[in-house]
């Protein structure tokens, strides 16, 4: 197994500054690393240091990636005789929300998608919800006026400020039915190969993530559980678990789900 990141911009033979600390537990735990320049993907000349030796399986763990870009980051992977752990496909299974959402429908908010050229104020008011959560098949808007609105009417200041910031909106609008959650409850797990980890060592895992781990197409994956305030657990994420953050984790715990 190969660890993947993205090169610093000014040295391209050095990890990117935000993951030296992980660099350095994969390395003291055994595994190679490796760098590539995001940068140049695309431009025929992106290469990887040091190069993966042939048949090995490379995880990629770095900034979230367009479909092209991930495709054209497997191309390279493959032009040396290493294969990738995700596929095309697999990343697209946890990346985007219309993929992993009718998997789990029991397990998430109600979910609604639409174009950005549809009348959302309009689509807002037949749902008759008491508040919406909006965002793109991929992010939600964190800075600004936010993601949660009330009024349909608001809809169409969060769109122009995801297209403000984000600089475009990744497959188009999702509005997600608000529920009674509890902030300070949400944790992360990760799966990889259908087993489910969480940031302790011997931390009970939710049955919710047991139900994710066996529902989801992918090798590797993140699940973001909260609790409402009835007590009910629910899922309010899933993600490709090479771009997700280990928010709430170590980077020696992160590296212990790779250790056989």
């Amino acid at each position: 197994m190969i660890f993947l990141f993205p090169s610093d911009y000014f040295n391209p033979k050095k990890a990117d500054a935000a993951y030296l600390e992980q660099v350095a537990c994969m390395q003291n735990a055994g595994f190679a690393t490796s760098v590539i320049s995001l940068e140049s993907l695309g431009s025929g000349s992106s290469k990887i240091i040091p190069v993966p030796t042939p048949d090995s399986k490379v995880v990629y763990r770095g900034w979230m990636l367009s479909p092209s870009n991930y495709e054209l980051l497997v191309s390279v992977v493959e032009s040396t005789g290493a294969g990738v752990l995700t596929s095309k496909a697999e990343y697209l299974a946890t990346h985007y929300l219309t993929n992993w959402y009718p998997l789990i429908t029991d397990l998430t908010p109600e979910t609604k998608f639409y174009s950005v050229d549809d009348d959302l104020e309009s689509e807002l008011n037949l749902l008759g919800w008491n508040g919406f959560f909006i965002k793109d098949y991929v992010k939600s808007l964190k800075i600004s006026v936010g993601s949660m609105i009330d009024k349909p009417s608001q809809i169409k200041t969060v769109v122009a400020e995801m297209e403000r910031f984000r600089g475009s909106i990744e497959g188009g609008i999702c509005v997600r039915r608000i529920e009674d959650f509890v902030s300070e409850t949400e944790r992360r797990y990760f799966v990889v190969s259908g087993k489910p980890f969480a940031a302790l060592p011997d931390e009970e895992i939710p049955e919710i993530v047991c139900e994710c781990a066996k529902r989801i197409r992918s090798q590797f994956f993140s699940v973001d559980v909260i609790e409402r305030r009835d007590g009910t657990k629910r899922i309010v994420e899933i993600g490709d678990g090479q771009v997700s953050d280990i928010v709430g984790w170590t980077a020696e715990r992160f590296t212990q789900l790779w250790v056989v």
